[in-house]
């Protein structure tokens, strides 16, 4: 099918040329007025329209802006015999393709004309692909019914379309980065970007100047300037993963920004502002690292802002079959086998493990199997690997008795344990709302701890036990 082209002309003779240079290769339309031109973008969609910028009724210009309203991915084109710096300034403002001024040849046309239509091409696929990305990351699209997953839904539906800072806590492979953009592309700032960065995974010599960018001549290699994903964030979202490794000289400089939402170029004095929201997320329990003098209190604050806590997925092994379901039906599309869902017997095998690498484990179990599988049909318990297989019931009631019987105060010993570890993850570390969900003092909750180790060495306080002391904005 041809592109359709728009030829905007009031000169009949030069419309005319046009046509006839154009319609080998493209499906072509014209118009001598600019009204008559609106009115063909509304009825009809076209790749690129050739505008003229003196015309009897309306100026090109003018509806090169009524036509990014009407038909946002048509390309514009402009030929004028009345050129001028100020016209083609605009014209660059208002993202029109290129400036021909009359005379022009026919090569010059053609050859605009194709890399016109090459830009459409890609103004199309770029809008494609948010569309697709946005559904992606749609609350719809991750996965979870229990009664945790469904408390964080509805706190990213309620802090979505603010600009609140937001700290994801979770063990690794629980979804912390899926969770940040499903609260990214779910708010106004969808259409801007989404940076991620890991703060473990770079080098600490070379986290500052990925973070904040350097200028030429910085340190030894920036052979030239460059922007760091601060500012390539701009207007969108910083996803800060593992911000529990970020050293603390750096941790200053990050609070810096949160709070004047400006910074400087590593080997720079200019004062770069930014619009950025910022989502951090951890596996680490902040707090101990405050007492043990590895985290910037204030820092904690400022991140702090909106707590969500993912759950691991022993602690929500009703989602596991939900999971499993949505992997099969991924692996389908690309793995090209009939695998038609999971035997009862295997699922509950799924079920009886305890997950350590959560959902991120389960992913990969769930491919590993599908691939090796020789036949197709259901996967049955022989298909799975054999840690799985060999997994014992671990959830947290478990009322059967072995022939030889059972300890069992070593049991309720364990059981208790769980409890409090549960009770201080959900918790985010704070003793005093962990105490709370088990229904105890939280001396109490601390004598458990005690005895059981669980207690830092640190002789701090803990940072629960005084009144936050929130830095001025």
């Amino acid at each position: 099918m041809k592109e359709r082209i728009l030829i905007i002309e009031d000169d009949e003779g030069v419309r005319q040329l046009l046509e006839d240079i154009l319609t080998e290769e493209y499906d072509t339309a014209s118009a001598q007025r600019g009204s008559e031109a609106l009115n063909l973008l509304r009825d009809d969609s076209f790749s690129l329209m050739i505008v003229d910028l003196r015309l009897p009724d309306i100026n090109g210009m003018d509806i090169i802006r009524q036509a990014k309203r009407i038909s946002p991915h048509t390309v514009s084109l402009v030929i004028t015999g009345y050129g001028s710096i100020e016209s083609a300034v605009e014209a660059t403002k208002l993202g029109v393709y290129n400036y021909l001024t009359k005379p022009f040849s026919r090569d010059q046309l053609l050859f605009n004309v194709k890399g016109a239509i090459e830009h459409h091409h890609l103004l199309k696929e770029n809008e494609d692909l948010r569309e697709t990305i946005e559904r992606t990351y749609a609350l719809d699209n991750i996965i979870g019914k229990s009664q945790a997953m469904l408390e964080v839904f509805d706190t990213i539906r309620k802090v979505a379309d603010t600009d609140a800072t937001v700290l994801i806590t979770g063990e690794s492979g629980t979804g912390k980065e899926l969770i940040a953009r499903a609260i990214h592309y779910n708010s106004a700032r969808k259409k801007h970007p989404f940076i991620p960065i890991n703060c473990g995974a770079i080098p600490q010599d070379l986290l500052e100047s990925e973070l904040f960018g350097h200028e030429k001549g910085a340190f030894t290699g920036a052979v030239s300037a460059r922007q760091g994903r601060f500012e390539r964030a701009d207007k969108g979202t910083l996803f800060l993963d593992e911000i529990g490794e970020l050293p603390l000289h750096l941790q200053v400089k990050l609070l810096r920004v949160l709070q004047e939402k400006e910074f400087e170029r590593v080997g720079g004095n200019r004062t770069i502002k930014v619009d950025v929201r910022i989502i951090a997320a951890t596996n680490k329990n902040l707090e101990e690292a405050i007492e043990n003098k590895t985290f910037r209190e204030d820092l904690y604050y400022r991140l702090n802002v909106i707590p969500i806590y993912v759950p691991p997925l022993r602690e929500r092994k009703g989602d596991i079959p939900l999971l499993v379901n949505h992997f099969l039906k991924k692996l389908a599309r690309t793995k090209k086998k009939r695998i038609t869902g999971v035997d009862p017997a295997a699922m509950e095998m799924l079920m009886n493990y305890d997950w350590p690498g959560n959902i991120r484990e389960l992913e990969n179990i769930i491919e590993r199997t599908v691939i090796l599988k020789e036949d197709e049909g259901l996967i049955k318990p022989r298909d799975l690997p054999a840690k799985i297989r060999e997994a014992k019931n671990t959830g947290v009631f478990y009322f059967d008795i072995p022939k030889d019987g059972i300890d069992l105060p070593a049991l309720l010993e364990e059981l208790e344990t769980r409890f409090i570890k549960k009770a201080l993850d959900r918790a985010g570390g704070v003793k005093t709302k962990a105490a709370q969900l088990l229904g105890i003092n939280r001396t109490t909750l601390i004598e458990k701890m005690r005895k059981r180790g669980m207690l830092s060495t640190a002789k701090a306080p803990s940072l629960r036990d005084k009144a936050p002391q929130v830095p001025q904005s």
